[in-house]
């Protein structure tokens, strides 16, 4: 049986309250992940089938932790028998069954592989990334003819998904061409997309709700399935996120929502907080139940953020507090400029490193903007010190591993132009960008995929001959590759499957050379074999075992779901080294170091000069509240008399923020100088420093 009394009464509240709509207010530091886990491992545990258990999250690293920490508390599926195999009764199965635990872009896609085809689409509907919407954006850009200066293709697509997803504040963020553009390139995006049977992130919401507003079968069907739904983060929702929740829910009523509006910090990615302030008007009966009591920080720490997030009206009324103890006053520092911050900073980090033995990786310093990171970057280099930045170049935007899943889509999906366009030519192949240009074209005048115009005899014969034998053999290499997925007879071909799909894919890169081509293209050998091992480490994730049913396409399905909802990595997995870590407000979240360091805590800054124009100020504080309870142990705030700015030093005025802060809870370095160090600390000081010397 579950053991409850290791939760707080709060925690066991919220645990115990199983039916009806809950709103659990989870505040930072307060134990959420363990009241979702231990709630939903106690819904079974009362007898609800896990196969009527939804629990939802915004990341792929979430939801694992979320599987990994109730399959723990759950009882382990009997020896002997896959999980979701029949047994001899009842009790077998629910031991077998497992509660899904997934995000909403997951969830939507098993979704529609399941109805999909009700809206006209195809089962074997591809998933384009944010590279390929790019592609698919330029490629509309380029036929129309927009006066003035270049629109970026990348802020057009931002406030097409902001369109797309209905956002209060969709256009705020834009300028008015932009905005008249997004909204007339929004019908040609879509339909470009459908032509190739594909979808974007997006597009997975979109369509699910589109799915049951049309179909009032497959909406029963998912309400059947899924009669206990919990969303974690629920302050991220956006209105379209929203709308797929109260379908969902509507009917059974039992939902529960865990959230924190005072960390709702993503409403220009269209996040709308109003989703966790009102739910009253879709749920009058729902409890509310608060999670104040953190394990994570000081009550310095907590004392400084409860009244800084005061100073937004509107809000949730809730306090943090903790039986941690008082610890160290806030640090607050003014500096010259940006670069003697950042000196500063990593003198401090070295100095704790050395006399108090604290590992870098106990220390993160955080900053408003990515390109604050520069000089932060020059200090710790040059002081030697390992560091990670959060959010550099994913694996997946690699050129090479880009060109490898391209090639993987288009085996799955001819139709996806984007991927073929991609990878028409790599390795080269007399598939010039000017044969390319004109095949698309082409395509564009009979209203198919580019592959169906290569296909097309009459549009074949108006190329060169040479330029003919190219596309043909590019076509029969794309049918014959394609066909050993579906083990489709092929001419000259057995039409065998290959024992797994890591061998089928080692198969035909060796059969294009792409490994050749890549040492080709690099001049330097190292490069060269760090592209390769890139993608050979991909391959290696691929299923190395056959394929259990007639065919790999399926197998090959499900990987490139997994790659494209998870492409970016998550950082903190790919290095556990010694480092510090260097990361954006928006990116910790979520996250908790013993000590932190934020910077540039200036007017302008944070808040952010755009905030006062666009109404966001509430959203700038909540952004300060979490950079502050990320902190356990210490917290130092630092910010610049003058900040360098294409080589000139502009001046910079402190951050408004900072005076919300208690006196009393806040000291700068030449008060912490004039106080006398206590004998206790003393001698640990001493101790450290014999140590380190021998």
């Amino acid at each position: 049986m579950l053991n409850l009394s290791s939760l707080n009464p709060q925690q066991r509240l919220a645990v115990e309250t199983l039916h009806g709509p809950v709103l659990i207010l989870a505040g930072a530091g307060t134990g959420k992940t363990r009241v979702i886990t231990y709630r939903i491992a106690h819904l079974i545990q009362r007898g609800v089938s896990p196969s009527h258990v939804l629990g939802v999250t915004f990341t792929n690293k979430a939801a694992r932790e979320m599987q990994e920490r109730v399959a723990q508390l759950l009882p382990k599926p009997v020896t002997g028998r896959k999980a979701g195999s029949r047994g001899s009764g009842s009790d077998a199965a629910v031991l077998d069954a497992r509660p899904t635990l997934c995000t909403f872009h997951s969830l939507c896609v098993r979704i529609l592989r399941r109805h999909i085809e009700k809206l006209g689409y195809k089962r074997n509907f591809v998933i384009y990334d944010e590279s390929e919407q790019l592609a698919a954006i330029k490629k509309i850009l380029s036929s129309i003819s927009v006066k003035g200066e270049k629109v970026d293709p990348g802020a057009v697509l931002a406030l097409l998904s902001r369109l797309r997803n209905g956002g209060e504040r969709a256009g705020v963020f834009a300028d008015a061409n932009v905005r008249a553009l997004a909204d007339h390139v929004r019908r040609r995006y879509e339909s470009s997309l459908r032509a190739c049977n594909a979808v974007d992130f997006d597009d997975l919401i979109l369509l699910a709700l589109r799915l049951f507003r049309e179909h009032p079968e497959a909406l029963q069907a998912c309400r059947d399935q899924f009669r206990y739904v919990m969303v974690d983060e629920y302050q991220d929702t956006n209105a379209v996120q929203f709308q797929i929740v109260l379908a969902l829910t509507q009917a059974h009523r039992n939902l529960c929502v865990v959230g924190d509006d005072d960390q709702s910090i993503y409403g220009w990615r269209g996040a709308e907080i109003a989703n966790l302030l009102d739910l009253e008007k879709f749920f009058p009966e729902v409890k509310v139940i608060k999670l104040e009591q953190n394990y994570r920080s000081t009550a310095t720490i907590l004392n400084a953020a409860n009244a800084l997030i005061r100073n937004n009206v509107r809000r949730r009324g809730k306090s943090l507090w903790s039986n941690r103890g008082a610890g160290a006053k806030i640090r607050l520092q003014t500096h010259a400029h940006d670069e003697e911050e950042a000196r500063e900073i990593v003198a401090q980090i070295e100095y704790q490193r050395m006399a108090r033995r604290i590992p870098w990786r106990h220390c993160a310093i955080l900053f408003r903007t990515n390109q604050q990171s520069r000089p932060l970057e020059t200090a710790l280099r040059s002081a030697g010190v390992r560091y990670r930045l959060v959010g550099g170049q994913s694996f997946f935007d690699r050129r090479e591993v880009k060109d490898f899943l391209a090639y993987l889509k288009v085996f799955v999906n001819p139709r996806d132009d984007i991927s073929l366009l991609r990878i028409a030519n790599v390795p080269a192949r007399g598939l010039s960008e000017v044969t390319m240009e004109r095949l698309l074209a082409a395509s564009h005048e009979r209203r198919a995929s580019v592959f169906a115009t290569m296909k097309n005899p009459a549009v074949c014969a108006a190329f060169p001959a040479k330029s003919r034998d190219s596309i043909e053999r590019f076509v029969g290499l794309v049918e014959r590759i394609g066909g050993q997925l579906d083990g489709r007879p092929t001419e000259g071909g057995q039409g065998k499957p290959p024992p797994s799909l890591q061998s089928w894919a080692e198969g035909f890169l060796h059969e294009l050379g792409y490994f050749d081509e890549l040492r080709r293209q690099e001049k330097n050998p190292e490069n060269a074999q760090d592209r390769i091992r890139n993608v050979r480490e991909l391959v290696a994730t691929m299923q190395a075992s056959p394929s259990a049913g007639p065919s790999l396409t399926a197998d090959l399905q499900a990987f490139l779901e997994d790659i494209t909802l998870d492409a970016r990595l998550d950082e903190d997995e790919k290095n556990q080294d010694d480092v510090v870590t260097l990361i954006t407000i928006h990116s910790c979240k979520g996250l908790e170091f013993r000590h932190v360091f934020i910077v540039g805590l200036e007017d302008g800054l944070l808040p952010h000069s755009r905030s006062k124009a666009e109404g966001t100020l509430d959203e700038e504080r909540r952004l300060f509240y979490v950079a502050v309870t990320r902190a356990m142990e210490g917290l130092t705030l630092s910010h610049c008399v003058g900040r360098k700015k294409y080589g000139q030093l502009l001046p910079c005025h402190p951050s408004p923020f900072l005076k919300e802060l208690p006196a009393e809870l806040v000291e700068r370095p030449e008060d912490r100088a004039k106080r006398p160090v206590s004998q206790e600390s003393g001698r640990a000081f001493f101790a450290v420093l014999r140590q380190a010397v021998g």
